[in-house]
């Protein structure tokens, strides 16, 4: 066992597509990435090696046919050192999770229990793409569930954005500065360190879990167009997966441009606590309208969102593009090369499309070393 093989079985030229989920996840929360999201972008990263393992293992027969210079077939790894690979790497996983708190390692729970089952039993079925866009959906709700969770979240010193719902929200994605304890505002019960905040910490963590569920739909999307045509990247023979994924990234390079809604930043409903307790709607005196498209395009978030939605539609489409025209097995895993690397653009779109335009800079930061570590090893 040598250290090239196990960069073959955990196809370590992939691993920089994880860390843009969690730091996507948290942009579309409407937070600053921390502590927390470092921890799931860490239990990302083990979860996700954890799945190649298992990945080989499972596929090991298939492969000694189809890919005997795989490191198992090949002898380079042996089978049960795959197997112990992939289970310690997922309690690594979840151990990380678990320093962040109970939402974020439920997150992680159902990621992992997705991973294994795509491996173990989904992966051959008609559900394989459906499970694997769920298992990318919830790697970005774990950035969105853990970030500010491990250092209190919403309930931490001092005031905090905290998300409102019903009549006196104004729109979706509306947030408002309240107390540290969001249970306690109403009735001046509860304190960052008293025993309402630690029960108010999950259901604030909650809702903001749920204002990413958009962007998780949408990165989802993409995993599901790419793990379609992966299904025929070994005999090829498939026009229909490739032309079906290039109508998918585009539709998805389009929905990236706009701006999210509710995202931080807006200019929406500040809420505030009126008499009573009770909250209630204030909103700034209107300036002049504006067309939002116009205004779209001549803005610097703007421009940059079409930057790097242009970037992934390019990195995405051309090779999609290249295996519709000619479905062979060479050009057809190459399209789903690209469509992993893609994943990084792709991140990187969602969170300046949540208004973290310096977050998204960040994660394209990625894509030179991904795209070095492609040369030398496959990510598929």
């Amino acid at each position: 066992m040598t250290a090239r093989a196990w960069a073959e079985l955990l196809r370590v030229s992939a691993l920089f597509t994880v860390p843009g989920d969690a730091l996507a996840g948290a942009a579309a929360s409407g937070r600053r990435p921390d502590r927390g999201t470092a921890l799931a972008v860490g239990a990302s990263l083990c979860l996700y090696e954890a799945g190649m393992a298992l990945n080989d293992w499972a596929d090991r027969d298939e492969d000694a046919i189809d890919r005997p210079h795989r490191p198992i077939p090949s002898g380079r790894i042996a089978p049960g050192a795959a197997l112990a690979a992939a289970g310690v790497l997922t309690a690594a996983g979840l151990g990380l999770a678990a320093r962040v708190g109970r939402p974020a390692l439920a997150v992680a729970t159902g990621l992992a229990a997705t991973v294994w089952a795509y491996d173990l039993r989904l992966k051959h079925t008609p559900a394989g793409p459906a499970a694997m866009a769920a298992a990318r959906g919830l790697d970005l709700l774990l950035g969105a569930a853990a970030t500010g969770a491990a250092a209190g979240g919403a309930t931490g010193p001092g005031p905090a954005l905290v998300p409102v719902t019903g009549p006196a929200s104004g729109e979706r994605g509306a947030y408002r500065k309240g107390p540290a304890s969001w249970k306690g505002a109403a009735s001046g019960r509860g304190s960052a360190a008293g025993p309402g905040a630690a029960r108010g910490s999950e259901p604030a963590t909650g809702g903001f879990v749920r204002g990413a569920l958009p962007a998780a739909a949408l990165l989802g999307a993409h995993t599901y167009a790419v793990t379609a045509v992966s299904r025929h990247e070994a005999h090829g023979g498939s026009t229909a997966a490739p032309l079906a994924a290039l109508g998918a990234v585009a539709a998805l390079s389009a929905a990236a441009v706009h701006e999210q809604r509710g995202r931080r930043g807006d200019r929406g409903t500040d809420v505030h606590l009126g008499p009573g307790g009770r909250g209630e709607p204030h909103r700034p005196n209107p300036g002049p309208t504006h067309d939002a498209p116009e205004l779209l395009a001549a803005t610097a978030p703007g421009l940059v969102r079409t930057a790097l939605s242009g970037s992934y539609l390019r990195t995405a489409a051309v090779p999609l593009l290249h295996a519709a025209l000619n479905p062979s097995p060479p050009l057809t895993q190459r399209a789903v090369g690209g469509g992993i690397r893609a994943m990084i653009p792709l991140q990187a779109a969602l969170a300046a499309r949540a208004g973290a335009v310096g977050t998204g800079l960040a994660v394209m930061a990625l894509v030179p070393i991904a795209r070095a570590l492609s040369r030398k090893v496959s990510p598929t």
